[in-house]
């Protein structure tokens, strides 16, 4: 599969959103393959195996099956500061080259918290789709909280 370079400008985009759960409980939610895998790249119709090394210098694995195509996510933690912090790179190799950065802050928040979270390094064009993509990840990650 071909790889397409991009050196021209980049974007970021960011979302806040108040979860009814504990920082511990959402935090966990994003570094537990039992509980990512219920929401991270989730679909209806689609499976999700999660394998993450949520330590700063380690790596994860999101592979998604959807319709017999895998679609594969890869990055690396920079920053876990449980339940408060993560920053990872997150890059879709069959489809590009680059990796973005995203930035998760969970602070408390009456009876629950919220989640700060950005994604920077997207090529332009693309910020919309991230936006409503990572809601519908939010909405499922609301429902796995429970």
């Amino acid at each position: 599969m071909v790889q397409y370079e991009y050196d021209g400008p980049r974007e970021s985009v960011s979302i806040s959103r108040h979860f009814k759960a504990s920082p511990a409980q959402v935090f966990d939610a994003w570094v537990k393959p039992e509980t990512a895998s219920k929401w991270l790249f989730n679909t209806k119709t689609s499976k999700t195996i999660c394998e993450l090394d949520a330590r700063a210098g380690g790596s994860y694995t999101i592979t998604r099956t959807r319709g017999g195509k895998q679609y594969v996510a890869v990055g690396e933690y920079l920053k876990v500061r449980r339940p408060n912090s993560l920053v990872f790179t997150f890059g879709m190799p069959q489809f590009a080259a680059d990796f973005d950065t995203v930035t998760v802050e969970i602070t408390k928040d009456g009876d629950g918290c919220i989640v700060n979270f950005t994604q920077a390094g997207l090529r332009p064009g693309y910020e919309t789709s991230t936006v409503n993509g990572w809601g519908k990840m939010f909405d499922l990650l609301d429902k796995a909280l429970g």
